[in-house]
């Protein structure tokens, strides 16, 4: 099920910008009859809507709490990622945001969420509306604008209810789009989170519109003459894209260029109109890089776009959250318009409008502008352009201050104060400082350490890699964006990738293997939950035993059949071992090794001086692929020290059904901790069950919880469950629930080992 592992008014306000999508709707009446005939998105929504209701795994939720879908992506690997808003007695939850990840069969495959501590908040404001705004404003130099507030309750290890007021202004001279977060108590700010991003500058010391749709000659400043589209309206040209919708380019707060030809710019560097052409053919490659590489729809991924503007008097660049502006370089004898630079703010854009938003924090910002400069390098490749070659150099063409690139990917360190890998100090580093680690890691997945004809990349573990290629490492970081939830971290990062990449390539383990040694590579170490090997999903058997189990006297000999098949691809040799023997007993395969397909008998004799018992014996099969086991339950005797009891009545693991299936003990004393517990059945995504142990007192044990990607078989699976001061007589019962839809199965058995 998961891969390893709210409402609109929240996210979208941390945004700055109004989402829409488009939503596929479910029926409430909806049945698994209508879902087998429904398209694979409306299929994945319905299973992640139903997650999402139960609160499973990382959503779980308290009896106020509720979430509410706001988008559905479509991923590589034919999963879908749909983003999730919680709310609290109806206010919205900021950075109480979830994601859940479903294919088209309606198999739920992974979840994540934003982390939050319970919430228990009075939803009565003690400081008035006025007094929030009156402290929001106060934050600028400047205020242009100030948003009514909103009531919301922000979360995190305190969650507190608290006003959200957006001001819009200036602040040190420099735009600002910012949300304040005032104590609904107190008046205090709890938090600030600005949409503008501005670039970091080193100093020296789908549309509606009948208009046609035109290619319009373009005579840039950095790629040469280019075609660029462009609208024909009544013989008027403009600079804004009929097909891409919001997308246009204008003078910084003016209107979209126009005349009455389409022939635009003159190659100029202080030339604005010619900054347009540049940022036009920048953010309508990137659209189409997106569509291509990585099946993306638009910028905001839901087929739409943000408009750009030029002539911003700095020396510098930004996205603010609904739009990008571009400055000029700081002789003001080029304008910052490169190809990788508008994707960069585009890039901003990108990262807002996938699940969890723009987030705040230092490191989520570094990771914000690492995705900005991730996209510009993406485009540049894509683009290939003759005269602006695809590097990993940021901002080189525009040469802002003098001094050559803003930021070297692949070894960020040769800008100071810039690591190249990642430490404890990152959540307390600037942001565009806070940006190496990620760009360093991309830098390694896509071209390792030593590639031809680039510049080598450095680790900070003394080990080599060889890179993926950029398409490969585009698509594994897009992927794993698609799981960020406003508390996006680097820990978070790369276990997200890690499962991207098992996702998109199931079939090999040389994306995900190189994407755990490039994280290793910048000193990431391993996030809890994520996905620790990769198994290719080529040849695979299973195996199985008959009976599954039986009794015999000291001395005498029990006969099993060993059974395996092929399970996926083609026949391979399994050779066959027990384990778990009771004392003084031997096991004998006949064959030892034999074709998936094929039986064995395993004959296991006793001695006079076994002991009176219950043994569960281990039947492993050992391939190429991998291992699998089945389990025997063997009794010697019947003497009074038995302490192992089973039931082998069948069950069904029927979607989002509780089953309880009990066994009575006869033991005496206390169970004996930890308990054992096997269990065997059929199951074609194990994963999707959460499984417990309910003693005869009524206590619940937690045996399994739901699980990871990839799916897989039940079959027979051995726990030990500690206990404490816990009669062993009485009735002990399994209860296995199934969490998610398509993937059922049965409980052939269990036993109990007290």
């Amino acid at each position: 099920m998961t891969v390893q592992q709210g409402l609109r008014t929240g996210l979208a306000a941390i945004a700055g910008l109004s989402l829409s999508f488009a939503l596929p709707v479910i029926p409430a009446s909806a049945t698994t009859a209508t879902l087998q005939t429904a398209s694979p998105d409306v299929v994945a929504a319905s299973a992640a809507d139903q997650a999402a209701t139960a609160g499973v795994d990382h959503l779980r939720k308290g009896a106020d709490e509720g979430f509410h879908r706001v988008g559905l992506t479509p991923g590589g690997g034919g999963l879908f990622y749909a983003a999730y808003e919680r709310s609290y007695r109806g206010l919205p939850v900021v950075g109480g945001d979830a994601v859940v990840v479903a294919d088209g069969a309606g198999r739920v495959r992974g979840t994540s969420a934003a982390e939050t501590a319970p919430i228990s908040v009075d939803t009565k404001a003690r400081i008035s509306a006025a007094k929030a705004t009156e402290v929001a404003r106060a934050q600028l130099s400047k205020v242009d604008t100030a948003a009514a507030p909103k009531l919301v309750v922000l979360a995190g290890n305190s969650p507190k209810l608290a006003y959200e007021v957006v001001v819009a202004g200036t602040k040190a001279a420099k735009p600002s789009n910012l949300h304040v977060f005032v104590d609904g108590a107190t008046g205090a700010i709890l938090d600030t989170r600005d949409d503008v991003k501005m670039s970091n500058i080193p100093t020296a010391a789908k549309s509606t519109s009948t208009d046609a749709s035109v290619l319009g000659a373009g005579n840039s400043y950095y790629v040469g003459n280019v075609t660029i589209d462009t609208t024909n309206s009544g013989g008027t040209y403009t600079m804004r894209d009929p097909q891409r919708s919001n997308i246009s380019c204008a003078r910084q707060n003016g209107s979209p260029y126009s005349g009455p030809d389409d022939n635009w710019g003159n190659g100029s560097g202080t030339d604005l109109e010619t900054a347009c052409v540049d940022t036009l053919f920048g953010v309508q490659t990137e659209w189409k890089m997106l569509g291509e590489w990585l099946g993306r729809n638009g910028i905001n991924g839901n087929g739409g776009g943000f408009p750009a503007y030029v002539g911003l008097n700095d020396v510098n660049a930004y996205w603010n959250g609904s739009s990008t502006t571009f400055g000029h370089s700081q002789d003001n004898q080029r304008q910052a318009t490169p190809m990788d630079v508008v994707a960069h703010e585009f890039g901003h854009a990108i990262f807002q409008t996938t699940p969890g938003g723009a987030g705040s924090g230092n490191e989520n910002g570094g990771l914000n502008e690492s995705t900005g400069d991730i996209f510009g390098a993406i485009t540049e490749h894509y683009a290939n352009n003759a005269k602006d070659r695809p590097d990993y150099d940021v901002g080189e063409g525009v040469n802002l201050v003098g001094q050559g690139p803003i930021r070297y990917m692949y070894q960020p360190s040769k800008i100071s104060g810039n690591p190249n890998c990642y430490s404890s100090s990152i959540p307390n580093t600037e942001v565009h400082a806070a940006a190496g680690p990620q760009n360093h890691w991309f830098y390694l997945l896509a071209e390792g350490t030593a590639p031809a004809g680039k510049p080598a990349s450095p680790t900070c573990n003394s080990t080599s890699i060889t890179g993926l290629g950029i398409q490969k490492a585009a698509k594994i970081f897009y992927n794993g964006l698609l799981k960020k939830t406003s508390g996006w971290n680097h820990k978070a990062a790369r276990k997200a990738t890690l499962e991207a990449a098992l996702a998109l390539y199931p079939g090999s383990c040389t994306e995900f293997n190189t994407t755990k040694a490039a994280w290793d590579a910048i000193s990431v170490t391993a996030a809890t939950g994520e996905p620790t090997t990769c198994t290719p999903q080529g040849n695979d058997f299973s195996v199985g035993v008959t009976p599954a189990s039986g009794t015999v006297k000291p001395g005498e000999t029990a006969t099993v059949t060993v059974n395996t098949a092929t399970t996926n691809g083609t026949a391979q040799s399994v050779t066959l071992s027990a384990s778990g023997l009771p004392a003084g007993a031997t096991a004998t395969f006949n064959p030892a090794s034999v074709q998936s397909g094929a039986s064995s008998t395993l004959s296991i004799a006793t001695a006079a001086s076994t002991p009176d018992g219950t043994s569960v014996i281990t039947v492993t099969g050992t391939a190429a692929s991998g291992t699998h086991t089945a389990q025997y339950t063997l009794t010697v005797g019947t003497g009074g020290n038995i302490r192992t009891f089973s039931n082998g009545t069948d069950y069904p693991l029927d979607d989002y059904a509780t089953v309880n299936s009990p066994i009575t003990s006869t033991a005496t004393g206390n169970a004996v901790s930890p308990v054992k517990v096997t269990i065997t059945g059929t199951h074609t995504c194990s994963e999707d069950l959460r499984i417990s142990l309910k003693a005869p007192d009524g206590t619940s044990y937690s045996v399994k919880a739901t699980g990871s990607l990839p799916c897989t078989e039940l079959g027979t699976r051995n726990y030990s469950i500690p206990v404490t001061n816990k009669a062993a007589s009485g009735t002990w019962t399994l209860v296995l629930y199934d969490a998610y839809a398509q993937d059922t199965g049965t409980l052939d058995s269990w036993s109990i080992t007290l």
